[in-house]
């Protein structure tokens, strides 16, 4: 029972330390995704502009903020992504896809994969 209390407190501190040393933000214009169709192998880079809604195959998906580290546009971009079916009523996706981890928050679709590549400013 003293090692679960002091297990727990361990985590509580730790989760207190992440929030402490979390990275300032700047926002981009467009978000660029990598699209592969698992049915025929063919892989499509896409740039999606932050609030507007494209079409890749049958998945509609809108971008709605696109982050990277403050100072550093190269660095691990994160995204806020809704991936809807066109043939579905409810997203495939409605959340946060993180550029280097993409199978942490990853799309569940069974012909389609689509992961964040990187944020792209007006700058480049």
């Amino acid at each position: 029972m003293k090692r679960a209390i002091v297990f727990f407190l361990g985590v509580c501190l730790a989760g207190t330390a992440w929030a402490q040393t979390q990275v300032k933000t700047d926002n981009a214009n467009v978000a660029q995704l990598r699209a592969l169709d698992t049915l025929t192998g063919a892989v499509t880079d896409i740039d999606a502009t932050v609030g507007e809604m494209l079409t890749y195959e049958r998945l509609t998906i809108t971008v709605q903020e696109c982050r990277y580290p403050q100072g550093n546009p190269n660095g691990d971009a994160f995204a806020l992504l809704t991936i809807k079916d066109i043939r579905e009523e409810e997203p495939r996706f409605n959340a946060w896809m993180v550029a280097s981890s993409p199978a942490l928050s990853a799309l569940e679709h069974p012909r389609y994969d689509v992961w964040l590549l990187r944020c792209k400013t007006s700058e480049g």
